[in-house]
């Protein structure tokens, strides 16, 4: 933040009590005439004496906070004709000259509802608190414009920081961008829901609603206010009627309407708002309800838009939705990693879930073991700490293939050293072209293949359990299998002679 902050207020110090509490005449509203033109008139001389001539909207908030409830807000929020597009035209980033900046402080000066801090970058800051404090900070001492400010009949007082400094509500938060693989995942979870919704924050307490399909998304898209938070909501709608039943006993709640014509809006009412507003919409054909209080009815996940080159500024913070956590901690993987992790379940077809981190990642069944199995338990357990390498790390359908064997040495090449050994093991499994031997004694021992055209004609029958002297033909390290020969076992000459 600036080095030179300054509380400029129309409140003498001299009025004050021994706690710091103004007992003077002025009222803590504005007076819409020369004292709310004072401050007006200081906050331009600051500005010229900083170099400063266009500020940027950070964090723009319409009612809740934005709206200190000293007087009653007016309709548009003391925006209209500010922004040409409309409401939309306050969002985050957006650059205003220092006129027009100075009509955003008369409007959050009059408590008309709208409320933002104004930056550049920096350099120089204007934030409006309320009972009419002013805090301008800035990289230059500025004298010419303290004693203009003096001159105006204003009060400055030097501070160490303005108390309405942006500060994170939860530092070790990562925000999600709306980048590349951010919209993979929602074109991929379109795809699985049939629709879903699109909520666009572009200030606070101020969204949009969209319902998307596979065919509108880019065009949705391309029409979003920059910086925006987005939420991706799985189809929230439904017919009014179960729409209105879903409403709870009391408690904050934003209900979302459909109108005859697929418009969509929203409303943030309480207990005491539900039979005026769904009397209002009853022509409505579709309505959902979301609720207002932290962990219920949260999205699906979560993003921020960033600017146009790619650089993730909004500093917009969101509960994290499941999704959101997965996310963040998929971005701390990278192929080839290797990690820990507990064997959380086994699932009937086969594959393995492993507890990493919070994150649950998978082994598939070829990737448990080098060696031979009859089944995944036969190789882990559930609560077993296993140590795995990561396969790949798949942000958009957020998946995690692990690896047992790839932390494993590799057995086969000393396999294909054994070309040419004779060997007896038994027949573990008769097949119509032939039967699998086992040539290692143990009990997950490779196995090889002893083909109907290399098996003794003299042998009537093979069972299973059967002792066979075999010969190692061949090893194929690309396909991982063991071509064995009983008929070149029983001709070739005895141990210690050379073969063929």
């Amino acid at each position: 933040m600036p080095p030179f902050v300054h509380r400029i207020t129309k409140y003498d110090p001299a009025h004050r009590d021994e706690r710091g509490h103004y007992t003077g005449a002025e009222d803590t509203v504005s007076d819409y005439g020369p004292v709310e033109e004072a401050y007006l008139a200081a906050i331009a001389a600051f500005a010229e004496a900083a170099g400063i001539d266009q500020l940027e909207i950070r964090e723009p908030q319409i009612g809740g906070f934005a709206h200190f409830g000293l007087e009653p807000p007016i309709d548009g929020y003391g925006l209209a004709d500010l922004f040409p597009a409309g409401a939309a035209g306050f969002h985050d980033g957006a650059l205003v000259p220092i006129a027009v900046g100075l009509e955003l402080v008369r409007s959050m000066l009059r408590d008309n509802g709208a409320w933002c801090r104004l930056e550049a970058g920096e350099a120089f800051t204007v934030h409006v608190g309320r009972d009419q404090y002013i805090y301008i900070g800035s990289n230059q001492p500025c004298e010419t414009a303290l004693a203009r400010t003096r001159a105006l009949g204003l009060f400055p007082e030097r501070l160490d920081a303005s108390p309405y400094d942006f500060a994170p509500d939860d530092p070790a938060y990562v925000q999600r961008p709306a980048d590349p693989d951010f919209w993979d995942r929602l074109h991929w979870t379109v795809s699985v829901h049939r629709a879903v919704f699109l909520e666009e924050t572009f200030a606070g307490n101020a969204s949009r609603w969209h319902r998307l399909t596979r065919d509108n998304i880019e065009t949705v898209r391309s029409q979003l206010a920059p910086r925006a938070q987005l939420a991706v909501w799985p189809d929230l709608l439904t017919d009014v009627d179960t729409a209105v039943a879903a409403l709870p006993d009391e408690g904050l709640v934003e209900i979302v309407w459909e109108n005859e014509d697929g418009q969509i809006t929203s409303t943030v009412v309480d207990e005491t708002q539900f039979e005026a507003v769904t009397s209002r919409h009853a022509t409505a054909r579709a309505a959902g309800v979301v609720s207002m209080y932290a962990d219920e009815d949260l999205p699906l996940f979560t993003a921020v838009l960033p600017d146009s080159d790619g650089v993730l500024r909004a500093r917009w913070q969101t509960e994290p939705t499941p999704s959101d956590r997965d996310w963040a901690f998929l971005k701390t993987l990278r192929r080839g990693q290797v990690v820990t992790g507990t064997v959380t379940h086994i699932a009937s077809f086969g594959v393995t879930f492993v507890d990493i981190g919070g994150f649950t990642a998978m082994i598939n069944i070829p990737q448990l073991s080098w060696r031979p199995f009859d089944q995944p338990s036969d190789v882990v357990s559930v609560g077993q700490e296993v140590t795995a390498e990561v396969l790949d790390v798949d942000m958009v359908g957020e998946r995690v293939p692990l690896s047992l064997r790839a932390v494993q040495e590799d057995p086969w090449p000393q396999v294909a050293q054994r070309i040419g050994q004779m060997v007896t093991g038994p027949v573990t499994k008769v097949v119509p072209f032939g039967v699998f031997v086992r040539i290692e004694d143990r009990e997950d021992g490779f196995q090889g293949l002893v083909h109907t055209s290399e098996l003794d004609e003299s042998r009537d029958v093979v069972e299973v359990g059967d002792v066979l002297p075999v010969k190692i033909i061949d090893v194929d390290l690309a396909r991982r299998r063991i071509a064995l020969s009983h008929v070149q076992a029983l001709t070739s000459p005895p141990a210690g002679q050379p073969c063929g």
